[in-house]
């Protein structure tokens, strides 16, 4: 059954901002502090409020936080353009020294899976437990050129409602009820110096995005780790989780029904159950 948001309200959250490499990057902080801290990391051309309507489910044990990535959200953007998985992955090491993150949950959607695989391989020691969320784990140098050509596209809108009115989440075959997708809109989009608005993501995020293998990372990650699935999304097949068991036996993995690659927004209630779930074998 898939439980939609329709019981589920957007999280209230407060802005904290931290800097990385010289830049300033913006963070949603969901309360609770005191508690195990939980950071959170959007996929490509999102932002931190993906996790609006799960942290909320979360935040009776978990201070709950979630990042604006360079060059996307209310964080700064990188000029000269910046945005190698190893960059990524160095501010978000960044972040947890300068927010003292210590025996953290780090939940990490797309690209934001990929950054924060390698965070984990790269940077040992501060991190508990690791929860990938329909990452592409072998992204290819066929899809990469793809998305480049998508960063390659400008678009821009005369008002905030005509943005929200035309966006669309990418890839299609979410199942994200209307009210949420237009919450995730809303926070999209900025007006520029023209007076247009325009997405709040730098479009160099994708005209510089490469090959890139995840598998590797995870025998470099001890700690325990969880890949959550969308169920009919593709990204996680059986074949390359069985690559990943064969170099990290310890990593498990789970479907969260209802949904497709936007797992946090299709059944966020079945994510915070699965996670939860995991997090509590795992305590």
């Amino acid at each position: 059954m898939n439980t939609t948001t329709s019981s589920l309200q957007a999280a209230h959250a407060t802005s904290g901002f931290v800097t990385a490499d010289g830049l300033k990057l913006h963070y949603l902080d969901y309360g609770s502090a005191g508690r195990t801290p939980m950071l959170c990391v959007h996929g490509s051309a999102a932002h931190a409020h993906w996790f609006d309507f799960v942290a909320g489910g979360f935040a009776a044990d978990y201070h709950v936080r979630a990042l604006d990535q360079r060059g996307h959200g209310d964080s700064a953007w990188s000029e000269p353009p910046v945005y190698t998985t190893q960059r990524l992955a160095s501010d978000l090491h960044e972040v947890t020294e300068q927010l003292d993150l210590r025996d953290f949950v780090l939940v990490a959607h797309s690209m934001g899976g990929m950054v924060s695989l390698n965070y984990a391989a790269m940077f040992p020691g501060r991190l508990a437990r690791l929860i990938i969320v329909d990452s592409t784990l072998h992204l290819t140098e066929d899809r990469a050129s793809m998305m480049r050509e998508r960063g390659a596209r400008q678009s821009s809108y005369e008002t905030l409602d005509d943005l929200a009115a035309r966006y669309k989440l990418m890839p299609a075959g979410s199942s994200a009820p209307p009210d949420v997708v237009k919450h995730i809109a809303r926070h999209a989009g900025r007006q520029s110096a023209d007076g247009r608005w325009r997405h709040k993501f730098d479009r160099n995020v994708y005209s510089q995005r490469g090959s890139v293998d995840g598998v590797p990372c995870f025998a470099k990650i001890k700690v325990p780790t969880l890949l959550v699935k969308g169920a009919t999304s593709a990204r996680i097949t059986p074949e390359i989780y069985n690559e990943v068991k064969a170099v990290a036996p310890h990593v498990e993995l789970a479907e969260v029904a209802g949904s497709d690659h936007h797992v946090t927004l299709d059944n966020p209630a079945a994510f915070i159950e699965v996670v939860s779930a995991f997090l509590a074998r795992n305590a």
